[in-house]
């Protein structure tokens, strides 16, 4: 049951609003959920500072739900979330990107109303994990208006007592096969979990399970060899699963479709490979941002045309920057064979530009990442993951906070994934020596000098991201290494024929902007060829996708209209890499 659509508001500036009654009285404003306040389409468009904001909605648990319960489900709500159901506290959660839910069993049964309560505070002060929201009132440089509150979908679900929870599915194409960990809610005598697996041409494999020995049942799928069809770049197949959880008796208690791909990730000396196959990965930072609707995709349909957009101008993928994106889009690359690096919104943990602990993540931090993880593990599009992105701290000879941090979200991404490869920190500081992959980020112009920066790779003593000349990382130890932000080349034509040439509020950009438009084909060509053309290059990410505000280096335009000759920019993207060597 969709919750989306008008709700009561009010903002709370001070976070007074539970002193002040909040909770108990109806809301002075309605505001069109999800779309977060400072949007265009919320109905609000207020982008000062809130420290809180508040919801009330009363809706009527469907009377055919009876003998079920009611499951509240928030799939994103920035940043700290308190949820009250008829008066009773259900549930709180911190964090902006990922989704928490409350069993509404003791506080509204089927056939009665339930009044739903929203606080959430969002203070712009301290660390905390904001991605690319600006801690200043005004958009700067690659900072955003902020995000504040509910900004995914709100819904109701109805589960029985006993049900099947998120399932983690496991591809193993050596084994052709998949593994499944199918937890239930509680292990009863007698029940068992059941999975079947389905292509175009009918069953393929089905297993059964005990469902009340272990806590999670696992189970595998194997697949005969003449019904195995990888999930690639170029064949993206998805197959069908129908989880099913049975009583003692054969009845169907509880039922579940989804769908995997069956896609191996491994290393091989500086090769990422896919599928065993040397798969350059030509990827495109993507924001996430839309003008009307920031964080938050206007509607499905835009999900699809930005992977689209990417496809047209030759990327196979995206670096998903500063932002745990919307489920949906993972769908949507999933079904598409859109490559996808899954990151955290983990810009925000400044104290200080230069100090020795400069950078301050929290605990909450590795939590946070650890939801993300989870929920998206299933999804085959995903071929690696990087928890932190350009955190930049002096290398020295004291254990800081960030390398606590940093650490600890690495091996917490490990424990929770041994499918994908980890990045410790994407470009800057890599205090883990033993990550899986190694990067950098280079905004050099100048194609020929950015050429020499990336060229001692074969010398194991690839460029790496300094501050003042000053070590920023641990040794490079021969990981596979890409260069995981360049490009983002300055151009916007009608602001360069009104003679505007450095950077402005409404106007910034990385370097020198180019002069004309031939010209951004050149620079493009010259940064491109010089990674395609080194063989031990993995991939490349280009900044950036789309224009977002201020920042004009995208590909499109910020509303998605065309900016460039886009046939052009991908003919210059799809040309055999020398890493392509199969």
């Amino acid at each position: 049951m969709n919750l989306n659509g008008e709700w009561g508001f009010e903002i709370d500036r001070s976070d007074s609003g539970l002193e002040r009654g909040l909770r108990e009285r109806g809301l002075e404003r309605r505001i069109v959920v999800p779309f977060a306040p400072e949007t265009e389409l919320s109905g609000i468009e207020d982008v000062d500072f809130m420290e809180a904001v508040w919801y009330r909605t009363t809706v009527t648990i469907p009377a055919d739900w009876d003998g079920k319960d009611a499951v509240l489900h928030f799939q994103a709500v920035d940043h700290d979330a308190t949820v009250w159901v008829n008066g009773t506290e259900v549930v709180r959660h911190r964090g902006g990107f990922t989704p928490f839910s409350a069993n509404l069993r003791q506080v509204a049964k089927p056939g009665e109303e339930a009044t739903i309560v929203v606080r959430a505070r969002d203070t712009h002060r301290g660390p905390q994990a904001r991605g690319k929201q600006s801690q200043l009132y005004a958009n700067h440089s690659c900072l955003y208006t902020r995000t504040t509150g509910i900004w995914q979908t709100v819904w109701l679900e109805a589960v029985p007592p006993v049900h099947l929870r998120r399932p983690r599915i496991t591809p193993d194409v050596a084994g052709a096969s998949f593994h499944l960990e199918v937890p239930v809610s509680a292990n009863q005598p007698g029940h068992t979990v059941r999975a079947t697996l389905k292509d175009a041409d009918g069953e393929v494999a089905t297993a059964t399970v005990r469902a009340d020995l272990d806590l999670a049942p696992r189970l595998t799928l194997q697949i005969p060899i003449d019904r195995v069809r990888l999930w690639d770049t170029t064949d993206p197949h998805l197959y069908d699963v129908r989880l099913e959880l049975i009583d003692a008796e054969g009845n169907v208690l509880d039922e579940a479709d989804s769908y995997a791909g069956l896609r191996s990730v491994s290393i091989n000396g500086k090769a990422i490979l896919i599928n065993g196959k040397h798969v350059f990965q030509r990827l495109v930072l993507d924001q996430g941002y839309w003008p009307e609707s920031l964080m938050t995709a206007p509607s499905e349909a835009a999900i699809v045309r930005d992977i689209e957009l990417s496809l047209a101008a030759g990327f196979n993928g995206a670096r998903l920057h500063q932002k745990v994106f919307e489920e949906r889009f993972l769908y949507h690359a999933d079904r598409l064979g859109y490559l996808v690096w899954g990151e955290f919104g983990d810009w925000g943990s400044g104290v200080g530009d230069t100090g020795d602990d400069n950078q301050q993540p929290t605990a909450s931090y590795v939590g946070q990442w650890l939801e993300a993880v989870e929920r998206d593990y299933s999804h085959p599009s995903i071929i690696g993951w990087c928890p932190l992105n350009e955190t930049h701290q002096l290398l020295h000879d004291r254990i800081t906070q960030l390398d606590d941090v940093t650490r600890a979200m690495f091996l917490a991404t490990k424990a929770a994934d041994t499918s994908r490869p980890v990045l410790d920190s994407s470009g800057y500081s890599h205090r883990v020596p033993e990550t899986d992959v190694w990067d950098s980020h280079n905004y050099e112009q100048d194609p020929v000098e950015f050429a020499k920066q990336m060229a001692d790779l074969v010398d194991d003593k690839p460029y790496g991201n300094t501050r003042d000349d000053q070590a920023l990382s641990l040794a490079y130890d021969g990981q596979p290494y890409f260069c995981s932000e360049f490009g983002g080349i300055w151009w916007n034509a009608e602001k360069a024929a009104a003679g505007k040439s450095g950077n402005s509020a409404d106007s910034w950009g990385y370097g020198q902007r180019v002069a004309n438009e031939e010209d951004f084909y050149d620079r493009f060509a010259g940064l491109v060829d010089a990674l395609l053309d080194n063989e031990l290059m993995f991939g490349y990410c280009y900044t950036q996708l789309t224009d977002v505000f201020q920042e004009e280096n995208g590909i499109y335009n910020f509303d998605r209209g065309n900016k460039l000759d886009v046939p052009r920019i991908k003919a210059i993207q799809e040309r055999q890499a020398a890493y392509e060597k199969d």
